[in-house]
């Protein structure tokens, strides 16, 4: 079996159009994940790389063009092309100040889809890195190997569970940089309620302790904002 031409990420709550839009683009070749809202994409894009993604603006959880910015918080790089009913002008410029490639209105054909996306693709290709592709994050005198859950050190190693390998991962990829709380909320748990938010503290809380054997490696609070991993 040939592998996919592209790996893309369709987020859209309207459910016969998602479906048509899907089968359209898998048979070009296309390997295609099909979201209903805006926070089961967000969840879904954190779990795997994508070559572009295709984001309805009108979303329940959340919209897309926040979607889109919580997506350009992890990867600046992957090409977003938004679908909409809107045709206003300053609905066009919201979604390229959310960082949109490309906005198409609905209704419109599925061919004319594919073709843009064919050419962001070609336009695109190859730039810039994502930094989930790679697999492993030195982190002062620690090496994260986020793919087998390893946090090592040259006194040891630790078996991290799934999640705070995510948060860990999060921290890495945003290191000296503020990661907002909602954002690894979202992209880890699928949500940013009280509770979740009790439970983020307290993985932070073991990340710390993890980390405690290179006193170079901190994970500061930034107090009503988020985290910040800080090394040196």
């Amino acid at each position: 079996m040939s592998s996919p031409k592209a790996t893309i990420l369709l987020v859209e709550d309207d459910q016969n159009l998602g479906f048509v839009i899907q089968d359209a683009l898998k048979r070009k070749g296309y390997a295609v994940h099909l979201c209903r809202d805006g926070k089961e994409g967000l969840l879904r894009f954190n779990e795997q790389v994508y070559d572009l993604c295709v984001l309805d603006v009108m979303l329940p959880q959340k919209d897309g063009f926040t979607l889109a910015e919580d997506i350009r918080s992890v990867n600046a790089q992957v090409p977003i092309v938004f679908l909409t009913a809107k045709s206003q002008a300053e609905d066009r410029i919201a979604g390229f100040k959310a960082g949109g490639d490309d906005y198409l209105t609905k209704p419109f054909s599925h061919e004319e889809l594919i073709l843009r996306i064919e050419a962001i693709l070609r336009r695109t290709h190859g730039k810039g890195e994502d930094l989930r592709d790679r697999e492993q994050f030195e982190v002062g005198a620690f090496t994260f190997d986020h793919r087998n859950l390893m946090l090592s050190h040259p006194e040891g190693e630790r078996k991290l569970t799934k999640k705070e390998a995510a948060v860990l991962r999060l921290l890495c990829m945003h290191q000296d940089q503020v990661l907002p709380r909602e954002l690894v909320l979202n992209m880890v748990w699928g949500d940013d309620t009280y509770f979740l938010g009790r439970s983020l503290d307290v993985f932070i809380s073991r990340l710390r302790k993890y980390l405690k054997a290179d006193p170079t490696v901190q994970i500061v609070n930034v107090h009503g904002v988020g985290f910040k991993l800080v090394v040196g």
